[in-house]
């Protein structure tokens, strides 16, 4: 049996979550959704329940979606589901998990790795992060978690955008960009999103493109030529992307400084502690001193690493090595041969809490061949 794909739903309070929630289980997509809700979450569902199973916590919902609220363990809630799955007792195409404004995703999207059951009946999709316009930069500043939801996202959605002018919601899309240049961002308002952006985003797929948002610091690239990747194999490789490490006032990713005095209004800097940064280089890696660094730096920094992607060139290897992870676990996998018409390269995305970026390109130059 296939695996079962997982989509965690993830924003802080009042972000909307919800009314996104209800708009995909309202939609006519013809898809069959568990829903596994998270037992402080702001507001429920539970206007739309026809019966509920107190034993086992299972809510059958009037679109014919079932709910699961938690209230002991993420684990056994997903085998407790798979199992009846199964038995034919439920039936549901995919689960959505909807987490409480105040939750970090990271030890979520760690569930589908470290468990051999739910890693075996489960697929995690991807994790998508609401942030509300009106209230995101205060948050951002004051609420580590905030930053966190923004830097474990595969895609981001701005919502109640309505309620700021056209600046603001600029000056927040640039900011995001700077913490996680690999989640494209869309603007939401009352749940209005489009299905394709919430499922089959294989954001967590080791073997896919690696996703950087083409407009990442694309107001201070001034026509350096970064070369262009090819990748046949997917529709959609965006190959743009530029180092973000932004220290209070300046942008030094070319050399270019704003100072107070005369920075853009709209893009104040904001020195937030979960930052990115792209490494690229048309050298290939040498796989043993590339082990060897990777592991020392999960080792030491993996509690602060919150998603790490990249497309990787390895001297002796005529494929793509593609690796990505989540904290201290990384996974890698064997992706397209390179064509002979292509020049290759590698191109990494780091995302974290205050990294240290220098040491770790540093680090990656010395393990080019």
């Amino acid at each position: 049996m296939s695996q079962i794909p997982v989509t965690i739903l993830t924003g802080f309070l009042g972000s909307g979550k919800t009314t996104l929630l209800k708009r995909i289980l309202g939609d006519a997509h013809g898809m069959k959704i568990a829903v596994i809700e998270n037992e402080f979450g702001e507001e429920n569902i539970d206007n739309d329940i026809l019966v509920q199973d107190e034993g086992e916590q299972i809510v059958q919902m009037s679109n014919g979606c079932i709910c699961c609220t938690i209230r002991g363990d993420l684990v056994n809630a997903l085998n407790d589901l798979a199992e009846r799955r199964r038995a034919k007792a439920i039936h549901f195409d995919r689960v959505v998990i909807e987490t409480t404004g105040l939750a970090n995703p990271g030890p979520v999207a760690q569930t589908f790795f470290m468990d051999d059951k739910v890693a075996e009946q489960y697929l995690l999709d991807a994790v998508i992060t609401l942030v509300d316009a009106k209230h995101a930069n205060q948050q951002l500043d004051t609420q580590e978690v905030v930053q966190r939801q923004v830097g474990f996202a595969d895609r981001l959605f701005i919502t109640k955008s309505d309620l700021v002018d056209a600046p603001a919601v600029d000056a927040l899309r640039h900011r995001l960009l700077r913490m996680n240049p690999r989640a494209p961002i869309a603007t939401v308002n009352f749940g209005e999103a489009d299905i394709k952006q919430i499922f089959d985003i294989r954001g967590f797929n080791l073997n896919d493109k690696l996703e950087i948002d083409p407009d990442f610091l694309k107001e201070d690239d001034h026509g350096h030529d970064h070369g262009h990747d090819h990748d046949h194999d997917h529709a959609h490789d965006h190959d743009h992307g530029h180092e973000g490490d932004d220290h209070a006032h300046c942008d030094h990713d070319h050399g270019k400084c704003e100072h107070e005095g005369h920075a853009h209004h709209h893009h104040a800097h904001h020195d937030d502690a979960i930052k990115s940064f792209v490494f690229r280089s048309d050298r290939a890696f040498d796989p043993r001193k590339l082990e060897d660094f990777l592991g020392g730096v999960l080792q030491i920094y993996g509690e602060s690493l919150l998603r790490y992607k990249g497309v990787l060139w390895m001297k002796g290897v005529d494929r793509r090595v593609v690796f990505q992870g989540v904290h201290q676990m990384m996974g890698t996998d064997l992706s397209t041969r390179w064509l002979p018409s292509e020049k290759k390269n590698t191109k990494m995305v780091f995302i974290g809490i205050d990294l240290p970026q220098d040491l770790i390109t540093d680090g990656l130059e010395r393990c080019l061949a």
